[in-house]
């Protein structure tokens, strides 16, 4: 009896805390800022308008920047947080967030901002709306629209990415448990990994997969041999840190579907690309986002909104931070 009723209490406890995260999403809205901030999306995105024309990988770097924020404690900004004088390494100094760029731009905005509508708009939300931004510049148009009311968290734990954000070496069945545990489903899955149509990678990231993966001096044999020569052209064993290749190669400027083309010629670049191969269901959402003239845009809309909403902090939750960098004292 005692054993039930234990269970009972667990799952209403889960219960409860998936309701309340599904409230929480429901209290962000796409006017947030209507009244208190009218000029914040217009500052958005005129700074990321002309960052873009001087940088035009600024899409790939912020919107990895906040699919490593959500992924740790939820959309809340904490991987902005630098790491203060109590010596706790914070979410940006974890290994795989120390390649993040772009942390001056948002830098910018929040400063632009601060100066029409102090302690309104969260930094959170800056990040939200300037990576859709930064995708959407050569479109000229939004391809997404993001829901605003964003808290910033006080807590960054560089020890907290280990299992949260997906990694590049996962097989299928890890990446979808980090996406379940995250409310996102496979089909999630699929449509954000094709982020990486755009943007580049560290040859450390992938160099596994062209010398000895086996252990007998081979290369992955789910990786098209002739693209594995050309990639072992570009890293030579060891890796070097510092070079870095397309990770959609011919079109990694360009945010489109070209990505699930050359996962279909084996030529994703991580082993996680490859693992979408490796599953009927995520393989059947692999071909038809490549065969659909429209699919993938509307497609990643949706499922950006819902990463976007991860856990967020709303209400009197969190706080307004007055410098993305630190938390208000």
């Amino acid at each position: 009896m005692r054993v039930g009723y234990t269970i009972f209490i667990l799952f209403l406890s889960f219960s409860l805390l998936g309701f309340l995260n599904v409230c929480n999403a429901h209290r962000l809205r796409y006017n947030f800022y209507k009244e208190t901030c009218p000029q914040a999306n217009w500052i958005v995105k005129q700074i990321i308008t002309n960052e873009t024309r001087t940088n035009p990988a600024l899409g790939a770097h912020l919107i990895r920047m906040q699919f490593h924020d959500c992924f740790v404690r939820g959309c809340d900004g904490s991987v902005l947080l630098d790491t203060v004088n109590n010596g706790s390494k914070v979410e940006k100094d974890a290994i795989p967030n120390r390649s993040l760029k772009g942390f001056d731009v948002i830098d910018d905005i929040k400063n632009a901002i601060e100066k029409v509508c102090p302690n309104v708009v969260s930094c959170a939300d800056i990040l939200a709306l300037a990576a859709r931004d930064a995708v959407s510049a050569p479109f000229k148009r939004r391809l997404w629209n993001v829901a605003l009311g964003r808290r910033d968290g006080r807590i960054s734990l560089a020890s907290e990415t280990n299992g949260n954000i997906p990694s590049p070496f996962a097989d299928f069945t890890s990446l979808l448990e980090t996406f379940n545990n995250k409310t996102l489903d496979v089909n999630d899955l699929v449509v954000l990994s094709g982020a990486h149509t755009i943007g580049v990678a560290h040859c450390g990231t992938f160099s596994r997969r062209l010398y000895n993966f086996t252990g007998k001096g081979d290369a992955d044999p789910t990786l098209d041999p002739t693209y594995a020569d050309i990639l072992r052209k570009q890293c030579p064993s060891p890796a070097n840190p510092n070079t870095i290749v397309e990770m959609d190669p011919g079109s990694s400027r360009s945010f489109d579907k070209h990505y699930y083309h050359i996962l279909r010629q084996n030529k994703g670049l991580f082993i996680s690309d490859a693992a979408l191969l490796t599953n009927k269901e995520s393989e059947s959402i692999v071909i038809r986002l490549q065969r659909s003239r429209g699919l993938f845009f509307a497609a990643f809309a949706r499922s950006m909104r819902k990463m976007a909403a991860i856990d967020v902090l709303t209400g009197n939750d969190g706080e307004i931070r007055r410098n993305c960098r630190v938390v208000n004292p």
